[in-house]
């Protein structure tokens, strides 16, 4: 049984390997590709133009990097890729694996999330796996999707995302309250708002917290 795939990366030579790795590998049923197994069907180096290509090439899966440049990203793409009729099951291949990345990806319906270091197997393995509808994790991602379950990341608003990234170049509450067009007072009940969220009491503590689950 073919397996067909659908490579989005905005980096060429990136495409180029991944290509070179499922057109040489041999499936976990240990058929090959020149007699079925897994075949790119086409390449996308940006989200817009993944949905435009499974639209009208309808790939089984979709091999998908979390960051694509200009446009929309990963997450945005997978979740664009499941509202489409067929739905292609995708299956997210990316170098960043920081735990809002993974949870965002797997709530908008992502198949698996593998990072680029894994052997070829474990991709191909990934491939067929999202397309016979399962969901496929390595042991490491897995404890750390169920742990994100438990305890999930705090909610911020928009607004606090604003403040904390103004936050993260070193803005005192004066340049904040300048560049958001507010008083003093409101960055002020704003911050005390994201420490309290996030359960820290500095800006230091804030700002790494926030580095190390993706929330800036």
């Amino acid at each position: 049984m073919t397996i067909t795939v659908l490579l989005v990366d905005d980096h060429p030579v990136v495409r180029s390997g991944l290509r070179a790795v499922l057109d040489s590998s041999v499936t976990t049923a240990g058929v090959t590709t020149t007699g079925g197994g897994v075949v790119v069907v086409g390449e996308a180096a940006t989200g817009e133009a993944a949905v435009a290509l499974a639209s009208q090439l309808r790939p089984q899966v979709v091999l998908c990097d979390l960051r694509l440049g200009d446009g929309i990203d990963g997450i945005q793409t997978t979740a664009a890729l499941r509202a489409l009729d067929p739905a292609p099951a995708v299956l997210m291949l990316t170098t960043f694996d920081r735990d809002a990345e993974i949870l965002g990806a797997i709530e908008a319906g992502a198949a698996g999330y593998l990072l680029k270091d894994v052997a070829p197997e474990v991709i191909v393995e990934g491939i067929e796996r999202a397309a016979a509808g399962d969901m496929f994790l390595t042991p490491d991602i897995a404890s750390r999707v169920i742990k994100g379950m438990r305890d999930p990341l705090p909610k911020l608003t928009d607004r606090e995302v604003e403040v904390l990234r103004l936050l993260a170049t070193g803005a005192a509450n004066k340049e904040i309250a300048r560049a958001l067009f507010v008083t003093e007072a409101t960055v002020k009940s704003h911050v005390a708002h994201i420490f309290t969220k996030l359960d820290v009491d500095s800006r230091a503590r804030a700002i790494h917290l926030a580095q190390e689950t993706g929330l800036i």
